[in-house]
């Protein structure tokens, strides 16, 4: 786990810890140090504390005139337990929203299991963006991953699922990557294209 990064090359576009605006404005990072740990394990010290002991987060860009943010998350999301939801909401996504983001992308490759409790915070999130447009997308997560997410009933809040797997996204720029999933999610057919 403490290899795998969050994705690095956006960053001649963007840097959350340069963002007056992002809740992660003034991080520091070490290259060397890794003190941040999902349960045993180590994970690189680019990933960012929102409050949950299981997950992390990365803001890998957003652009405040067009309302959009796209997130990076690696560990155990677990509702039932530790409430990870309340903190992304409120510490990450109630931040950005009263800075004008409205469509939250995330990128859910790295989320090894989620543990559900109930549909509350979705539901609270969801509402908080709804009236501006907005959406909240969980791009590219794992099957078992999907599953459990659609039996706590948060597909109703949040777009996921197979339109949004097996994305090919790394190779992209940022707006291609928000102009595609934006189109899906307001049913325009659109091509990710390599």
């Amino acid at each position: 786990m403490h290899d795998i990064e969050p994705y690095y090359h956006w960053r001649d576009w963007y840097i959350a810890s340069e963002d007056e605006r992002s809740p992660f404005f003034g991080r520091q990072y070490s290259e060397f140090e890794y003190t941040n740990k999902i349960y045993n394990y180590y994970i690189h010290p680019q990933w960012d504390d929102f409050g949950s002991n299981t997950l992390y987060i990365k803001l890998l860009f957003a652009d405040y005139d067009e309302g959009f943010a796209i997130l990076e998350l690696i560990g155990e999301w677990n509702d039932c337990i530790s409430n990870d939801v309340m903190y992304l909401k409120r510490e990450v996504a109630d931040n950005m929203i009263e800075q004008g983001i409205f469509k939250f992308l995330i990128i859910c490759e790295h989320v090894l299991n989620f543990h559900g409790s109930d549909d509350c915070y979705y539901e609270e999130w969801f509402d908080d963006v709804k009236d501006d447009n907005g959406w909240i997308c969980f791009v590219n997560t794992l099957k078992h991953v999907e599953e459990e997410m659609h039996d706590t009933s948060i597909h109703f809040y949040v777009n996921f699922g197979a339109a949004f797997n097996e994305l090919h996204w790394r190779p992209q720029k940022p707006h291609l990557f928000y102009k595609f999933i934006d189109a899906k999610i307001n049913g325009v057919g659109k091509r990710l294209t390599n």
